[in-house]
């Protein structure tokens, strides 16, 4: 069954930075995944639910305004989980309203861990390259202008990208 997610993208020049950053450390899927915040985790939708989840969507950007996001520095859930991830430290009560939103529609996801809006920069890699990954952005910080949200499907060779986006209009 196809596996799709819903996100937010990080625009050029910070996701190009992400992405590099990511490589550094030797994560393998930092070619698959472009730099994102989660909305709804991988998830299998049948091509009958698709287009049903597709116009939930369109609902959801609707009621929902664009808004500021500054991710700044880095976080981990270590020792829960192998991630390391750049913060979002503004906007994070607009990510969490739009992800309930997405998934109070017709497609639903059990998750695995409370919502934590970030942008992962590691994952299941070695303590040194976690501690590295975790070092080498720990002064980042950017501000973007969050318009719209995307409906992500992962291709047969594991690589992400985007099947619609959904403008923010609230």
């Amino acid at each position: 069954m196809p596996t799709h997610g819903v996100a937010i993208t990080v625009p050029e020049p910070h996701g190009s930075v992400l992405q590099a950053a990511r490589e550094r450390v030797g994560d393998p899927l930092a070619r698959f995944i472009p730099p994102h915040i989660t909305l709804l985790p991988p998830t299998e939708i049948d091509e009958p639910s698709l287009a049903a989840f597709e116009k939930h969507l369109e609902v959801v950007a609707a009621a929902h305004a664009p808004f500021q996001m500054t991710l700044s520095g880095t976080g981990t859930f270590r020792p829960l989980s192998p991630v390391v991830f750049v913060q979002v430290s503004s906007g994070i009560s607009q990510c969490e309203l739009i992800e309930t939103a997405v998934r109070n529609g017709p497609v639903e996801r059990h998750l695995d861990f409370n919502y934590h809006p970030h942008v992962t920069i590691a994952h299941n890699l070695g303590e040194e390259q976690l501690d590295a990954a975790f070092d080498g952005l720990v002064d980042f910080r950017c501000t973007i202008e969050v318009a719209a949200f995307e409906l992500y499907h992962q291709t047969d060779d594991g690589v992400w990208g985007p099947l619609s986006s959904f403008a923010l209009e609230g």
